[in-house]
């Protein structure tokens, strides 16, 4: 079967689909990672959609009806296929694992569950530049074709469609003043964090990477590994 007509290409940039646990409370952030799709072939095309709510009363004064009115944009939805493909290793259940974590992104995830704020996993769409469809976003919808098969069953070749809205976040370096952050939450590190960095997500002030070491009795601020699960206070219980 010959690969869609995005498939692979030496030097091109890969799609991919990264999978985060949601935030514990209102207003924050992607939580850490729990795994990541990696398009085999980048999508043949991808369907962005985004809209804007405008409200007309009738009012006698106008022969052509009143000035609209608007009352707020609505999150983008993005929906795009992607092509997963094993039958060259039909020994792999790559395929199945992929899809199953394609499926989880409809399903609450088991931290949330104990954290006490039940949420299906938020995502985020990359591929190289193209940073128009670049945004976190929940799943609404996967619906996976698989057509072909091992001689044992296992999944070896599948298309799945995905649905994704946008989820609307902070402007970056927002500085909160009015306590909008929820009193505390726990964030899983992934490679890249450092604790400045993590200060200005969080208080929209990188010199304030002090209170979440203190929080988290860390003496090396430069020796943070990746899947370190970090006490996050909340702005009200911060000082600079």
């Amino acid at each position: 079967m010959p690969a869609p007509s995005g498939g692979k290409a030496a030097g091109l940039s890969r799609a991919s689909l990264s999978i985060h646990q949601p935030p514990t409370d209102l207003g924050g952030g992607m939580g850490g990672t729990i795994g990541e799709v990696k398009f085999q072939f980048n999508p043949s095309q991808v369907q962005l959609g985004r809209s804007a709510s405008w409200h007309t009363a009738p009012a006698v004064a106008y022969t052509r009806g009143a000035p609209p009115k608007f009352t707020g944009a609505q999150p983008a939805a993005l929906q795009l296929e992607v092509f997963l493909d094993a039958s060259g290793t039909p020994s792999s259940n790559t395929v199945q694992k992929q899809v199953e974590l394609l499926l989880s992104c409809c399903e609450v995830t088991e931290q949330s569950v104990t954290s006490k704020a039940p949420s299906p996993p938020w995502v985020k769409f990359s591929w190289g530049s193209f940073s128009t469809v670049e945004f976190v976003a929940y799943v609404t919808s996967v619906q996976v074709t698989y057509t072909l098969f091992s001689p044992n069953g296992t999944p070896l070749r599948a298309s799945c469609s995905l649905a994704l809205t946008e989820i609307a976040t902070k402007t970056k370096g927002q500085n909160p003043t009015s306590g909008a952050l929820s009193a505390r939450r726990v964030h899983r590190t992934v490679a890249g964090d450092t604790l400045a960095s993590l200060a200005w997500r969080e208080y929209g002030d990188a010199t304030r990477w002090r209170v979440i070491a203190e929080a988290n009795a860390i003496d090396d601020p430069m020796r943070l590994r990746p899947g370190t699960e970090l006490l996050l206070p909340s702005s009200t219980e911060t000082t600079v």
